[in-house]
């Protein structure tokens, strides 16, 4: 019969692995409940398909901490970010200045010219992939530009109204 502890130590990693959103977390969640319901060590390395001794150092990571998510990945170096000089601050500015008013043709921003533009001003050489990013991730939304007729709202009286308007 497992003790209170090992019964409560259950029931937290049952709840951690059920409000694991990342696979990672929970392999490494399963695992060390299967060792701990009982299972041999490389048949749940086989069942989580991991390796014996990833998992001996997964049961030895959750035991030090007696965390389950302990277990998660740790934030990682990875590689710099490109154009780390495009500030939010600096991309506002650009996209409340109106581009005509800098000797540009067009009434409105695209990310290619935006991109020239960072690019003259600022020096930033940056991809219009990168910079549609930092738009997407600054929220940004753009649409293209809605042409109206002039005479729109005072339209003749022999013209039509659309069905269902």
């Amino acid at each position: 019969m497992p003790s209170a502890a090992a019964r409560r130590w259950v029931a937290g990693a049952v709840w951690a692995l059920a409000a694991a959103r990342e696979v990672s977390l929970y392999r490494r969640l399963e695992a060390v409940l299967l060792v701990a319901e009982g299972v041999s060590l490389d048949d749940a390395a086989r069942q989580v398909r991991a390796t014996s001794r990833s998992v001996q150092r997964w049961l030895a990571r959750y035991r030090r901490a007696r965390d389950p998510f302990a277990l998660a990945d740790r934030p990682r170096p990875g590689r710099p970010r490109a154009a780390a000089a495009l500030t939010p601050e600096r991309l506002r500015v650009a996209l409340a200045t109106d581009p005509r008013t800098l000797g540009y043709r067009a009434t409105g921003w695209t990310v290619p010219l935006l991109a020239h533009h960072l690019g003259a001003r600022d020096g930033l050489t940056l991809s219009e992939r990168t910079l549609r990013r930092r738009l997407r991730e600054r929220r940004y939304r753009w649409k293209r530009p809605r042409y109206v007729y002039h005479a729109y709202h005072a339209r003749a009286a022999h013209v039509g109204q659309k069905k269902g308007a």
